[in-house]
C-alpha cells in the first residue's frame, strides 16, 4: 500500500513534514484556506483542498480516501476542534486504513510552573482561554482514538521557528523587540526537528502517546534577539521592561507562563536527536542559508 499523508492545515510545520515525505515517495494531500495557496502547493506536488474550519470542506471527504496517515494542525475554536466537528465522521469511516493520526498541540497546555522543569507527566493547567481549548481538543482526540481504534498521538510543541519565521527575519523587517521579564524563559523548536519527530512517530506509532517537542535549552527571549543581531552584524534593539511595555494582550499572555520543558521522551522512545538542540544552532543554520540578509 502506498503511504499517503493527509494534513488538516498545511502550515509551516506540516508543510515541512509533507516535503520530507514527498521526497521519500509518499503521496501528500491536505487542506488550506485559499485557492492561491492550493495552487502554490500543487506546484510542489501537494494536492490541497479548501477547508476554513467553519463548515465541512466540499472536497475533503473525497481527498481523505486512501489516507494512511493524518496530521491535524488546525487550532480549536469556541465550538471545539473543527476537524472533529466537521470531518470526524469521515475519519471514523476510514478507521481501517488510517494507521497513524497526529494532533499538533502546544506546550501552553501546561500553564505556569514558575520556571521549573516539567515533562509529559506534568498536569495541564492552561492560563489562557486559547490553551484551555487546546486541552479540550487533546481530550477529544484521545477519546476519538479510543472509540475508533485509530492510533492517535499528541505532540505538544514549543515556539516554532524555521525558514521565513525566525529572529533574523524579524530583525531584518525592523519588528524585533527585546522584552525583558526577569527569570522568563521559553523553549523553541525548529520546524525541521518537528518533522523529524513526526517521522519517527510514524515509524513507531503508540496509541495515546504524548510527546513534548522542544529544544534542549529554554532561554530568555531577549537573548535570542541579541544573538540574531550579532549574526547579522547589527546592533540589537534596546531592552524594554516587560511590565511597562506597550504590547497586545495576547503577547502579554505568553509571558504569564514560565516553564522549562523536557524532551527526553522523543529521544528515549522515538530515538530522535535534535538537529538544532538550541536556538544558536538554529539561527546559525538559518543565517548560513541566507535568512535575514
Amino acid at each position: 500500500m502506498t503511504n499517503t499523508l493527509f494534513v488538516f492545515g498545511l502550515g509551516l510545520s506540516a508543510t515541512t513534514l509533507a516535503r520530507r515525505l514527498l521526497a521519500q515517495g509518499w503521496t501528500v494531500a491536505g487542506t488550506v484556506r485559499t485557492p492561491e495557496k492550493a495552487e502554490r502547493l500543487a506546484d510542489q506536488g501537494i494536492a490541497a483542498v479548501i477547508f476554513d474550519g467553519t463548515g465541512p470542506g466540499d472536497d475533503v471527504a473525497a481527498a481523505l480516501d486512501g489516507a494512511t496517515h493524518v496530521l491535524q494542525s488546525i487550532k480549536p475554536g469556541e465550538g471545539g476542534d473543527p476537524v472533529l466537528l466537521h470531518h470526524g465522521a469521515d475519519l471514523a469511516a476510514r478507521a481501517d486504513t488510517i494507521r497513524w493520526l497526529g494532533y499538533l498541540s502546544t506546550v501552553g497546555v501546561y500553564g505556569d510552573h514558575g520556571g521549573d522543569w516539567i515533562d509529559e507527566t506534568a498536569p495541564t493547567a492552561p492560563v489562557s482561554k486559547r490553551n484551555a481549548l487546546r486541552v479540550e481538543a487533546e481530550r477529544d482526540w484521545l477519546a476519538f482514538g479510543e472509540e475508533t481504534g485509530i492510533p492517535v498521538m499528541l505532540f505538544r510543541i514549543a515556539g516554532i521557528y524555521g525558514p521565513g519565521r525566525n529572529a533574523l527575519k524579524t530583525l531584518k523587517a525592523g519588528k524585533a523587540r527585546r522584552l525583558v521579564k526577569p527569570g522568563q524563559v521559553f523553549n523553541r523548536i525548529h520546524a525541521n526537528d518537528i518533522a523529524r519527530v513526526l517521522e519517527a512517530s510514524i515509524a513507531r506509532p503508540r496509541a495515546g502517546g504524548i510527546y513534548n517537542l522542544a529544544d534542549d535549552e529554554p532561554a530568555p527571549p531577549q537573548d535570542v534577539i541579541a544573538y540574531a543581531a550579532q549574526k547579522l552584524g547589527v546592533a540589537p534593539p534596546p531592552e524594554v521592561d516587560f511590565e511597562t511595555a506597550d504590547i497586545t494582550p495576547m503577547a502579554r499572555s505568553f509571558y504569564s507562563a514560565n516553564r522549562r520543558v523536557r524532551n527526553d521522551r522523543i529521544k528515549d522512545e522515538l530515538g530522535v536527536e535534535l538537529e538544532f538542540p538550541d536556538y544558536r544552532a538554529g539561527i546559525d543554520a538559518l543565517h548560513a542559508a541566507g535568512e535575514g540578509t
